[in-house]
């Protein structure tokens, strides 16, 4: 039996895309929302099963990695997240990088020698690596139309995958996938399926629109922090938000703060695009925080600990 095991982001699902387009495999599907990365612990393979993991952290699904591997599978890992030491297997295939300029659509498109390079610009714009994206959309000759649509798409994507349950979302992830898979580029996407394609827009512009009017709870030279309400528009507007904020204030850290339903806040946090740097240690100082360097998120901060965070983030990029 074979698994794609991914992120359920613009990124892992532009890597998938990528890689299915490339090599066709009938595959269990295993995924969820953004911040559901302990995705291994799903997968129960064995000898002769294939499994093929994208855009998660090996750090944080590393006990259920060595047990796929020790169960008898082949895995191919690829991802752009900190993974710490990589486990030492004839069994595993790893294709890792955690430079900030890099996420996992750009890995498999050099991987696949470019054969689906706009779908790895878009997972890449989706992923707020706008330079990146941009540089690899030249090769394309594409006009600044095209270039515009792929980068719509791919934050339309990303927003998409946000919020702590399915529910909070337009499409499952999966159900999602299964769409984008269809086609060979992105523009074949936004053409075929173009009802899919606007309730994805609207829903992106609306959220956008209710975040706009809000006012940072802190505001100081090296970072802002939002505070979010516990509403589905807010849990799924909270990482777009924050790469929003990056985007217009670019010497500035960005934290989003967003209510959840049992007291705590699922935080997202950007490092200043000027500084692509720390996002994830800084997370990882808090209970369920992770990430990667330009890019991080806390699952649950406790209530107590918010005034602690916006303290922190201000401390810790000035």
């Amino acid at each position: 039996m074979n698994y794609d095991v991914f992120n359920g982001d613009a990124d892992g699902l532009c890597a998938l895309v990528q890689l299915r387009r490339a090599e066709p495999l009938d595959a269990v599907l295993v995924t969820g929302v953004k911040r559901d990365i302990a995705l291994l612990q799903q997968v129960e393979a064995g000898p002769g099963d294939r499994v093929t993991v994208l855009d998660i952290s090996l750090d944080k699904n590393r006990t259920d990695l060595q047990r796929v591997l020790a169960a008898g599978a082949d895995v191919f890992y690829c991802d752009h997240h900190f993974a710490g030491e990589i486990p030492a297997s004839p069994q595993l295939e790893t294709l890792i990088n955690p430079a900030p300029d890099v996420c996992t659509s750009l890995l498999i498109n050099g991987r696949l020698q470019g054969a689906y390079t706009a779908w790895a610009v878009t997972g890449a714009f989706g992923d707020n690596l706008r330079d990146s994206a941009q540089r690899l959309a030249k090769t394309l000759g594409l006009s600044a139309a095209q270039v515009q649509a792929l980068e719509d798409l791919g934050i339309y994507i990303n927003y998409n995958g946000y919020g702590p349950a399915l529910e909070d979302l337009h499409f499952a992830p999966a159900e999602l996938y299964q769409l984008l898979a269809r086609h060979d580029d992105p523009f074949q996407f936004m053409d075929a399926e173009r009802g899919h394609f606007e309730r994805l827009e609207t829903g992106y512009r609306e959220d956008m629109a209710a975040a706009a009017a809000l006012e940072p709870i802190h505001r100081g030279e090296s970072a802002a922090v939002y505070q979010l309400p516990d509403a589905a528009w807010a849990r799924r507007v909270s990482g777009v938000f924050g790469n929003d904020l990056a985007n217009q204030d670019p010497a500035r850290a960005h934290a989003v703060v967003t209510a959840r339903k049992d007291g705590d806040y699922l935080v997202s946090v950007r490092a200043p695009l000027n500084n692509k740097t720390g996002a994830d240690a800084l997370c990882r100082e808090f209970p369920t925080g992770g990430g990667r360097a330009a890019a991080a998120g806390i699952n649950a901060l406790p209530a107590d600990q918010l005034q602690a965070f916006v303290e922190r983030i201000a401390a810790f990029y000035a």
